[in-house]
């Protein structure tokens, strides 16, 4: 039996797909963003260990609260960094006819044995995905998370393949992720899919500088102010071709 290694439980999460969601946010993640407003999840270790029954019995407590579009979703942290354990719980949530999601951005993601053939499994159980484009252009995507992006963008062009549905996410970083042109280059990879259902733009927020503060790592966009409505909505209009 794996064990998950759990940051912490949101037991109605609005904003995590689509309804009301259980939310299981799990430790762990390679990618080093600095807008990271998690960071208390990079480091894998965590004391609590649960297991699938264990997390699959507390969510059905809440499943009056979910209506016909709510479920779970894991988030992180990176989930696809402990896919034994979302195997198993998804397969065991899709029996109870439960709605499946995963908030993934991806870094895990190969075509390589044995770990995509759990991936393909995967899928056959997952409902949908929340991606992220952190950055399109692959110089400023290490530059921003200290990781390439070839593989992620693999993903998608996977996820499209199999035809999964996904919602993409960008979070709009003033000087970071907020360039026009990179803007356009996402909206063009965006559109090559046929499987987005939904584009959404999140505002940079400093509410996780505490975080790093709290373990002692410089906080590395210290000075850089959320975008303002106008540069979110320029964004959200190039992002949905109409810019």
């Amino acid at each position: 039996m794996v064990k998950a290694r759990v940051h912490s439980i949101e037991t109605f999460g609005a904003v995590d797909g689509p309804g009301i969601r259980f939310v299981v946010f799990l430790k762990g993640c390679n990618l080093r963003c600095r807008f990271c407003h998690n960071a208390d999840t990079w480091n894998p270790d965590s004391t609590d260990l649960r297991s699938a029954d264990e997390l699959l019995a507390q969510a059905e407590r809440y499943r009056n609260y979910w209506g016909k579009d709510g479920g779970i979703t894991v988030s992180g942290g990176e989930p696809l960094l402990q896919i034994d354990f979302l195997l198993e719980f998804f397969r065991k949530a899709k029996m109870a006819g439960i709605g499946t999601c995963i908030d993934t951005a991806g870094e895990p993601f190969t075509r390589r044995e044995p770990w995509f053939g759990k991936f393909q499994a995967l899928m056959e159980v997952t409902d949908l995905l929340l991606v992220d484009i952190k950055q399109i252009d692959p110089s400023k995507h290490i530059a921003l998370t200290g990781k390439t992006n070839d593989n992620i963008l693999d993903m998608f062009r996977y996820l499209d393949e199999i035809h999964k549905p996904i919602w993409v996410r960008q979070v709009l970083v003033p000087g970071w992720t907020d360039d026009p042109e990179d803007l356009r280059r996402e909206e063009r990879f965006i559109h090559s899919l046929s499987n987005v259902q939904k584009v959404e733009v999140l505002p940079y927020h400093t509410m996780g500088a505490y975080k790093w503060e709290k373990l002692g790592i410089p906080y590395p966009l210290e000075g850089v102010k959320p975008p303002d409505a106008e540069d979110v909505s320029r964004a959200e209009r190039i992002l949905r071709g109409q810019e």
